[in-house]
C-alpha cells in the first residue's frame, strides 16, 4: 500500500535530510532546504510500458568482449555532430542545458526538422500553434516530428512506446510531472523520477532520448547533481544573447571527446552553423588601429583567431576602472600588473577596458600575450605591424611560457593569410623546418622582447 513520507531535500543539490536546517553541508549553499511529500511503494512507472528487459550477464575477460563500432545518426548538423562525437548514438541519454532564450530549443526543433528519423517531440512550455509558428520560420514543416504537448510522464512514455520514434525530445525536463512524486515540476524528486524513468526507457528500447533542461543563475543545470550523472552526454549552450554567436559545448560525453565544440550564428531563420569562425571574429575594414590584437585561440581542439581589443585612457576618478566583456577580469588584472612589474609600463592611473569580439568568451590562457600586447598598444596609441597574430602564456616573473598544440594554431593562421606569427621561444623549438611555409616565426622568451620586436618600427 501506498504511503506518503515527508522528506527534506536540497534545492541545489539534491541531498535529503531528516529535518529541515538552514545549511546544506554536502554544496554549502544556506536557505536551501525544502519540505516535499513522497508517496513510497507505487509501482515504477516505467514498468507498465517496458517490451524488453536486460538480459543477465556473467563476468568476462576484458580481452574477451566483442569490439563494435557504434552506429550513428547523422543529424544533418556539422556543429551538432561534431560536439557528439560524429553522430547521435541510439539508445543515448542527452541533456541540452543553457541560459533562456538563448536558442536551447530552436536548435534541437530545427535539427529534427531537417532528419529523416521520426521524432517525437514533447512540448511542456509551448502550445502547438506556437511550435507550428517556429517550425515554418525555420524551414522545415515536411517532417517526420510528431508534436505532443503534455507533462504527465506516463502519458508520455505509453505514447512513445505506441508510436516507436527513433528520437524522443522532452522540452523541458522541468515540466514534466510523474505519479511517483506529490511534488510540483520542476523539484528535485520529479526531476529524479522522471529522468530515471526516461533512462529506463531510453536504454531498453534503444531509442535515443534529448532532454532540454533550464540553468540556475549560478550557470549550472537546475535540478539534481544526479540528473547529470544519469545522462550520457551533457551539452552546453551558451552565449551573449546581444551577439549573434552561440557556442555549443560538451561537458560530458560517454561516446566521444569533450574538447570539441560547435559554433553557430543566429539569424531569423534559425540557427547557422559557422565553419569558419576566424572570418567572422576579425574585422575586414583595413585600419590600422591601436589597441587591437589577434590571438591564436583554441577552444577544445579547435583553432581559431579572435580580435582582442583594448581601450586604455586616463582615470577620471581616483580608482581606475578594470572592465572585461569575454575575459577573466582578474587574470586581466594579474597580467596589468605584469605589464606594470616586469615591463616598466606605469598604469596605475589609467582606466582599462578589454573586449574580446565577437560576443566569444575566451578561456584560453595563449591568449595573455595578445591581452598584454592590445593593452599596451592602446597605451602608446600605436598599432601593431599588419598581418602579425600572437600567441603565448605570460608568467608572473614576466616570461612567455609554451602553449599546447601549436601546430594547429600555426596552420590556422597560415590558412587564413597572416604573415607572422609571434610565439614562445620554448614552441619554436620544438616545431620541424618546413620549407612550404608561408608565415613567418618569431620566437620570444620575455614581454620585453615581445613590445620591443612589435613596436621598434614605431618607437
Amino acid at each position: 500500500m501506498a504511503k506518503k513520507k515527508t522528506i527534506y531535500h536540497c534545492t541545489e543539490c539534491g541531498a535529503q535530510y531528516p529535518k529541515w536546517q538552514g545549511f546544506c553541508s554536502q554544496c554549502g549553499v544556506w536557505n536551501s532546504i525544502e519540505e516535499e511529500e513522497i508517496v513510497v511503494g507505487k509501482k515504477d512507472a516505467s514498468s507498465s510500458f517496458s517490451a524488453t528487459t536486460l538480459s543477465p550477464s556473467r563476468p568476462i575477460r576484458i580481452q574477451d568482449i566483442e569490439r563494435r563500432e557504434e552506429v550513428r545518426l547523422d543529424l544533418g548538423d556539422p556543429e551538432l555532430n561534431r560536439v557528439l562525437g560524429g553522430g547521435l548514438v541510439p539508445g543515448s541519454f542527452v541533456l541540452l542545458g543553457g541560459e533562456p532564450g538563448i536558442g536551447k530549443s530552436t536548435l534541437i526543433l530545427q535539427t529534427v526538422l531537417s532528419t529523416p528519423y521520426r521524432t517525437l517531440y514533447i512540448s511542456g512550455e509551448e502550445s502547438l500553434s506556437q511550435l507550428k509558428m517556429r517550425a515554418d520560420r525555420l524551414g522545415g514543416s515536411e517532417s517526420e516530428c510528431l508534436i505532443y504537448a503534455e507533462t504527465s510522464l506516463e502519458k508520455i512514455l505509453h505514447t512513445a512506446h505506441d508510436i516507436r520514434p527513433d528520437l524522443l525530445v522532452i522540452d523541458s525536463i522541468q515540466t514534466i510531472q510523474t505519479e511517483l512524486s506529490d511534488s510540483s515540476a520542476g523539484s528535485v524528486s520529479q526531476i529524479r523520477e522522471c529522468a530515471g524513468a526516461l533512462l529506463k526507457y531510453c536504454k531498453t528500447e534503444g531509442v535515443a532520448v534529448i532532454l532540454i533542461g533550464h540553468i540556475n543563475k549560478e550557470g549550472s543545470i537546475a535540478g539534481p547533481k544526479i540528473l547529470e550523472h544519469t545522462v550520457d552526454v551533457v551539452l552546453q549552450f551558451d552565449g551573449d544573447k546581444h551577439y549573434m554567436y552561440r557556442i555549443l559545448r560538451g561537458q560530458k560525453n560517454r561516446f566521444g571527446s569533450t574538447a570539441e565544440l560547435g559554433i553557430y550564428e543566429m539569424r531569423h531563420s534559425g540557427l547557422r552553423p559557422v565553419d569558419n569562425p576566424s572570418e567572422h571574429l576579425m574585422s575586414h575594414t583595413g585600419l590600422r588601429l591601436s589597441g587591437v590584437a589577434i590571438a591564436a585561440a583554441m577552444e577544445g581542439v579547435r583553432p581559431f583567431l579572435i580580435e582582442t581589443q583594448a581601450l586604455v585612457s586616463s582615470a577620471v576618478y581616483a580608482t581606475p576602472q578594470r572592465s572585461s566583456t569575454g575575459y577573466d577580469t582578474r587574470r586581466m588584472n594579474m597580467l596589468l600588473a605584469v605589464l606594470e612589474k616586469r615591463a616598466g609600463f606605469k598604469l596605475i592611473q589609467k582606466d582599462v577596458f578589454l573586449n574580446i569580439a565577437g560576443g566569444i568568451r575566451l578561456s584560453d590562457p595563449a591568449s595573455d600575450l595578445a591581452v598584454i600586447s592590445a593593452v599596451l598598444s592602446s597605451s602608446l596609441d600605436l598599432a601593431l605591424p599588419e598581418g602579425v597574430c600572437l600567441t603565448g602564456e605570460v608568467g608572473l616573473s614576466g616570461e612567455v611560457r609554451p602553449v599546447s598544440r601549436i601546430e594547429q594554431r600555426l596552420m590556422e593562421a597560415e590558412r587564413i593569410g597572416f604573415r607572422a606569427m609571434i610565439l614562445p621561444e620554448g614552441n619554436l623549438a620544438s616545431l620541424p623546418e618546413d620549407p612550404a611555409r608561408k608565415i613567418r616565426l618569431v620566437g620570444v622568451k620575455t614581454v620585453e622582447e615581445t613590445f620591443r620586436i612589435l613596436f621598434r618600427k614605431e618607437g
